[in-house]
């Protein structure tokens, strides 16, 4: 099918657009009270594509709990995790280095928790997007050793945390969603995120959101694109494909986020990004190409 040749390069392109996103936003909003919004939205826009299209909602409450605590983990704690993080102070080479983890111990749990067989040449795609994440971040994450963590103890456990939290809601959305309608467990997802996000927000923020055309403009984005394009692109991979290969497209986020940040903002690319970049697309096409390619 095209949608199977284009998912991943189309969900890549979506994903990455979200650190952007946050960028913007941080100027305009408190990051946790811009996340309980965005999820608030997103379950009201697919509860509205559910009830138009008629789509059928889980046929048993053990199902729709399913989907909601897959929403808790895919998106409420890694989200609000990482914003967190980020918003504390953790520098986003370090995040990097930390979200290039994810694919590896996805791929490890998967094949313990969901028998899911990964080749010798998937193994080293997935250990070479890995050294590529690496090479690509290494200057800012030399900075950080240099400069050193004091005082980011708990919210670099936050993001490490907000990385395990993904990686178990991929593998409990292949072994729990296997069927059933993708437009209603996003919904009931979107619901679990917002069930997280409310109280952080109103807990440890003041709830700014200055209602500016750029923050209208994040808003929309990240409702539309991100969390309806994007996360219904990868619900779509989980269910289609492996969860090591979805899992793999997490490598190539740094690189494209930093030249879509060079583009629109004017950061410089650097030698290292570069050489990582390669070795980043060599890896998740290790990844994912056909058994008989």
């Amino acid at each position: 099918m095209m949608l199977d040749r284009l998912a991943p390069a189309i969900f890549v392109v979506l994903w990455s657009t979200g650190w952007i996103v946050a960028k913007i936003a941080a100027a305009h909003a408190d990051p946790l009270t811009f996340l309980r919004t965005r999820h608030a939205l997103a379950a009201v826009v697919f509860a509205g594509f559910v009830l138009v299209s008629k789509a059928q909602w889980p046929r048993t409450l053990k199902q729709g709990l399913h989907a909601f605590l897959s929403g808790i983990l895919l998106h409420g704690l890694y989200l609000s995790g990482l914003w967190w993080a980020i918003g504390q102070g953790v520098p986003a080479g370090l995040s990097g280095v930390i979200a290039g983890l994810q694919p590896l111990l996805t791929a490890a749990c998967a094949f313990l928790l969901v028998r899911e067989r990964i080749s010798r040449i998937q193994v080293a795609g997935l250990a070479l997007g890995f050294a590529g994440i690496a090479i690509a971040v290494s200057p800012q994450f030399a900075g950080v050793l240099q400069r050193g963590l004091t005082g980011l103890a708990i919210p670099v456990l936050i993001n490490l945390i907000a990385m395990l939290s993904v990686t178990l809601g991929t593998l409990y959305q292949k072994r729990f969603l296997g069927d059933g309608d993708l437009r209603a467990i996003a919904t009931l997802q979107y619901l679990g995120a917002f069930a997280v996000t409310a109280p952080l927000a109103y807990g440890l923020e003041t709830g700014r959101f200055d209602w500016t055309v750029p923050a209208i403009a994040a808003m929309a984005w990240s409702v539309l694109g991100i969390s309806m394009g994007a996360v219904g692109l990868l619900l779509y991979l989980i269910r289609r494909g492996q969860v090591s290969r979805a899992a793999s497209l997490i490598y190539m986020m740094p690189p494209l986020v930093a030249i879509e940040a060079a583009v629109l903002f004017g950061e410089a690319l650097t030698v290292p990004m570069v050489i990582g970049t390669v070795i980043v697309v060599t890896g998740v096409y290790l990844v994912n190409r056909k058994p008989n390619a």
